[in-house]
């Protein structure tokens, strides 16, 4: 099984520690990964904005870099729903190498099916179920819909040792980041990122983790602002953490 590893943007530039955890991890369970040179930004930022035609050429380089694969792994959450439920349109046609991407997290829960304990991390984390996980991905049950709860991070989370995993109160309701949201409704943004982080303070947790480097980011920054003490790690950091 070849796996190529596509490190969204941000990531890159903001989080490259995210990044480099996702590399350890996936090493750690003996898989083959590889990181293609000269990847880029997947197009997400610019269909967001409404400048789909900018978004053609990134996509058609992704599929370049990626189609020798039989899977893409990418620790963004969001990059991989843009991809997986966008490409086949933007390029009109089928897209095999969007259809293998996958976020890591659903990678190593649905894939891998990964059962043995994996690092320590001996804190109190409260876990952020970002929307397009919930809702685009699969990774947890959503909370407007009659179906059966389930989780598929806190079930990772669980395979690390000493952890405490905690949710908060309306567990998959949105942080207000949103991408071009955030930027042209920027008071209802930064409001319900406040009313969010707060949720997560309330359960008593040390650190606030999910999948999705965007989400972590707009709620750290707040946090950050406002003089709230509590720190953010993304899922896959947690479970690489002591590897």
């Amino acid at each position: 099984m070849k796996i190529g590893l596509f490190i969204p943007c941000y990531v890159d530039v903001v989080f490259p520690e995210v990044g480099l955890a996702t590399y350890k991890l996936l090493k750690h369970l003996g898989l083959d990964v590889t990181y293609p040179e000269k990847q880029t930004c997947c197009g997400q930022p610019m269909a967001n904005a409404g400048f789909e035609k900018q978004a053609i050429p990134l996509a058609e380089n992704f599929v370049d870099k990626f189609s020798e694969f039989d899977y893409v792994v990418t620790p963004g959450v969001s990059c991989t729903a843009f991809i997986r439920l966008n490409y086949g349109r933007l390029l009109n046609h089928e897209c095999k190498t969007a259809e293998k991407c996958m976020d890591v997290v659903e990678f190593l829960h649905d894939v891998v099916k990964v059962d043995r304990r994996l690092g320590t991390f001996a804190h109190k984390v409260s876990l952020h179920n970002s929307c397009h996980g919930v809702r685009e991905l699969g990774l947890s049950s959503p909370s407007e819909m009659h179906v059966d709860k389930f989780n598929k991070i806190k079930d990772l989370l669980q395979l690390v040792d000493g952890i405490d995993v905690v949710e908060p109160e309306r567990p998959d309701e949105c942080c207000g980041f949103g991408g071009m949201f955030s930027i042209e409704e920027t008071a209802v943004s930064a409001q319900m990122g406040l009313d969010k982080v707060e949720r997560h303070i309330q359960t008593g947790a040390e650190y606030i983790t999910g999948p999705d480097c965007s989400c972590l980011m707009h709620m750290a920054g707040i946090a950050r602002k406002q003089g709230k003490k509590i720190e953010f790690k993304h899922v896959v950091e947690i479970l690489a953490a002591g590897l």
